[in-house]
């Protein structure tokens, strides 16, 4: 059994590639209006305060027991896809359909991962595809390392994410009740998941102090959960191979595949944005396809849309760089 296996939909003509410039313009290099940066102290703050208690959370690894380690890296994968399987891959693209229990699942694992509810997520991920690298993008990467990877959080959004997100269509966000539901019990979902859940296990089940299990298995695992997934803002819209279209930004990158659980495959997903696995190679080093084709095995996914080879192949011939 390969990750290639699953019966799914084929997309015989992909969505163009959202992130690439307009044939009009393609020869121009845009201007980007820039209004000036309104800080947002609140995420200053506790982004500085998190990544300093993380810091102090590695001096703990020696004085802990060996299944929190084990217990902090399977919740991190946990979380993870609640973003890679569900906001991002089935509500943001729709390059899948789920059942209740497993939507209802994945609306869990999300508030584990807490990066805004699944709404506010797939909205700005929509908004970043259709105006990838313009101002409109939330995390354009044309304003450098640091905006793509957190400082976008730091500021105020630019007022062109909020116009143009406008004229997008987000009504089968608003009718789903799960999403819907996590919504509307956000805060006490993620103090739940995030925090709690992750603490109080390794502390009930082999005796790990609260300390220990609070700042590995929550904090931790949160902050490393959080910079894999900047990462792919980041690393994988500056640096990297592009084998499919070599005139957009996003691009293949190996450690960001590692860190995202599989969504580092980043030129393939801007190209084709509504595959199902957003890459070509299965389950290879992709976490998330393998999960979400465990759940169709279990049938509670269904409709994988996935890319033809012939169209991945004439796609790369056409616009790739000529890496394999």
């Amino acid at each position: 059994m390969n990750g290639r296996m699953a019966p799914r939909n084929v997309v015989e003509e992909p969505v163009p590639a959202q992130g690439s410039v307009p044939q009009e313009v393609e020869d121009s290099e845009p201007e980007f209006k820039r209004s000036p940066q309104r800080i947002v102290w609140r995420n200053v703050v506790l982004m500085s305060s998190l990544h300093l208690a993380s810091l102090y959370a590695l001096t703990l690894i020696p004085r802990s027991h060996p299944l929190t380690w084990l217990w902090t890296m399977f919740y991190y994968i946990f979380s993870a896809l609640g973003i890679t399987a569900g906001a991002h891959r089935l509500w943001a693209h729709k390059s899948y359909k789920a059942r209740a229990p497993l939507r209802f699942l994945l609306a869990l694992m999300n508030s584990a991962a807490l990066q805004n509810d699944i709404l506010d997520w797939s909205r700005d991920h929509r908004v970043h595809h259709k105006y990838s690298e313009t101002d409109a993008d939330p995390h354009n990467a044309k304003r450098g390392f640091f905006f793509a990877h957190v400082g976008w959080l730091l500021v105020k959004k630019h007022p062109d994410v909020m116009e143009k997100g406008r004229g997008l269509d987000f009504s089968d966000l608003y009718a789903d009740t799960i999403i819907m539901f996590q919504r509307r019990f956000y805060r006490p979902l993620i103090l739940l998941m995030c925090f709690v859940v992750p603490t109080v296990v390794p502390w009930y089940f082999w005796g790990e102090s609260l300390w220990n299990a609070y700042f590995l298995s929550a904090l931790l695992r949160y902050c490393l959960l959080l910079n894999a997934t900047w990462s792919v803002n980041s690393f994988a819209h500056l640096w990297g191979r592009k084998p499919y279209d070599k005139r957009i930004n996003p691009a293949e990158n190996l450690s960001v595949v590692l860190s995202a659980v599989g969504e580092g495959f980043h030129n393939f997903h801007h190209t084709f944005p509504s595959d199902y696995a957003t890459s070509e190679y299965g389950w290879h080093l992709n976490i998330t396809t393998v999960f979400i084709n465990c759940m169709y095995y279990l049938g509670q996914a269904y409709d994988m849309k996935k890319t033809p080879d012939r169209v991945v192949q004439m796609r790369k011939q056409r616009t790739g760089d000529g890496s394999s």
